[in-house]
Parts: C-alpha cells; structure tokens; sequence
C-alpha cells in the first residue's frame, strides 16, 4: 500500500461524520467537535486530493458526484474495520443473527427445520427477516441472505443449500385438458406471484408471450401464494423443493419446468466472521447435506 497517497485518517473521518450526519453542526457533536474543525478537516481532504467534495453555492452544502463516490468508500472501509474489531474483541457476540430470506423459503425449508437448531445451539439469538427484497449485507445489519438465483453474486461467499428448478405449477382441476399445451393457452386463468418480485411476467417474456393475463397477476407473500396455488385460486411459478410434497400428492401439477441451474444460496460477506454467524452458517451446510 502507498501510504503516502492516503489522505490523514482524521479528515477521513470529519468527513464520512459530515456524510452521515449532513451538517457541519452534527458531525461535530458526533466527533466532539466544533463545526469550525469538521469544515477545515473537509478542506484539506479536497487539497489534498485536489478534488471539490462539497457543493457549497446552495443554502444546505450537498456532497458533490466524487464526494459521494468517496464517502461510499469511506463507509465501508471504515465499517469492515469496525465489523472486525467488533468480531475479534468480541462486541458482537451477544447480537443475534440477521438472516435475510423470502417468506416461501423460510415457510417450507427453513422453519421447519429451526427445531433442530434451537436444541443444538440454545446460546445463538435469531432475527428472521421474511422478504422477497434483495437486502444488502452490511455491518451490524444483515449477517446472511438466503437467496434464489444462480449462485453469481460478485463479491460475496456463496454456498449452494438446496437445488431448487423453478417450475409452473396449478391445482389439477385448473390445468386445461389439451395436448401441446402452450404457455399462450395459459393466460385465462388467474395468475399469483410472491410479493415483492416479477416471476410470472419474467416467466411468460423468457417463453416469448407479450401478453398479460386476462385476470392479472396477484402478489402476496410467498407463503400465503403457495397455500393459494394448493387451494387452486391460480397459477404461479415456485421454486420445486418448496412444493416437492404437494407435487407428490397430487395437490399441484407440474406444467412446464425450467432446467436445471439455480437453486437456494446462502450468502454471507467474506472475510472474518463472528462465532454466532459461523455456527449458524456450519448447522446450514449440514442441514443442505440432508
């Protein structure tokens, strides 16, 4: 590393506080400064890189396009360093696990299976958050993501759980009786998807249909859209491993199914972890080797 390039760490640090607190005022106080000190540690940052970080000419001072670029940078640097800290000093041992994933996956996988875990690791606290929204893993936040897809998320550690084809399924009594079934042949019945994503509408684009559903497509929660294809109130695309039973029972019927490629991942940031974090990311691999 060039340490002579890297500007003072204390103006560094005036102005991610400035970023976060959006006044010269607040970052003092949350450095116990005067508002003097956090704009002249600002300017000698911007002298030293030769760079205009602020724009002043407006009432409110606004960071500018390469002041935002650098206070991201600033934030996750200085984040990693304190997430570290925080691991090896032990000052996050008592916070619970943060585990992102979407309400179908954590319904039929993953709360079942919870059982097993509370009686082997009683001493690690849990914080489910069921949503289909693609949460960003940050220090103190998120710990770790289940997430659907194709395993390529740059940057983070990934690890395969389940392989999981996606598939369009019904109630039998809904599937039209015809031979060469077509997705075009589809589109008069109700149509479900999970909250918060576009299945069913990526489904019918990548088979080439440009219509929509005559009825719609209704969103919900991925575990009341399952319960509602069981109930045959409509069509839905789902991950295959999370209706294996209905399938078996003759509950749903397979319609069309996409190879095989994507599956349930779980993802966490790399570098070092916390022990709650690793024992709950150790109990998730065994429980994909069964």
């Amino acid at each position: 590393m060039d340490w002579r390039s890297l500007p003072p760490l204390t103006a560094l640090r005036a102005f991610l506080a400035f970023h976060e607190a959006g006044n010269m005022a607040a970052a003092g106080q949350s450095l116990n400064v005067s508002h003097a000190a956090i704009s002249q540690q600002i300017k000698s940052l911007e002298a030293h890189l030769g760079v205009t970080l602020l724009d002043r000419r407006a009432r409110k001072t606004s960071l500018t396009e390469e002041g935002l670029q650098l206070a991201q940078a600033i934030e996750r640097g200085f984040g990693e360093m304190l997430r570290v800290v925080e691991v090896l000093t032990g000052g996050e041992a008592a916070r619970p696990v943060q585990i992102s994933v979407t309400p179908s996956f954590a319904a039929n996988w993953l709360m079942p299976r919870l059982a097993d875990f509370r009686i082997k690791h009683p001493e690690v606290s849990l914080m489910i958050d069921p949503s289909a929204e693609v949460k960003q893993l940050e220090p103190g936040g998120i710990d770790v993501a289940i997430r659907h897809g194709d395993g390529h998320w740059p940057g983070l550690d990934v690890k395969l759980i389940v392989a999981a084809p996606i598939v369009l399924v019904a109630a039998p009594h809904l599937v039209p009786k015809k031979n060469d079934l077509r997705p075009e042949d589809l589109l008069d019945l109700p149509w479900l998807q999970e909250l918060g994503t576009h299945e069913c509408s990526s489904w019918l684009r990548k088979q080439g249909v440009s219509s929509d559903p005559a009825f719609g497509i209704s969103s919900m929660p991925g575990n009341l859209m399952l319960e509602a294809l069981r109930l045959g109130q409509g069509i839905g695309v789902a991950a295959r491993p999370l209706i294996a039973p209905d399938i078996q029972a003759g509950r749903l019927q397979v319609i069309f199914e996409e190879p095989e490629g994507t599956g349930y991942y779980m993802v966490t940031r790399p570098g070092v972890q916390r022990k709650p974090l690793k024992t709950f990311a150790r109990w998730m691999v065994r429980q994909s080797g069964q």
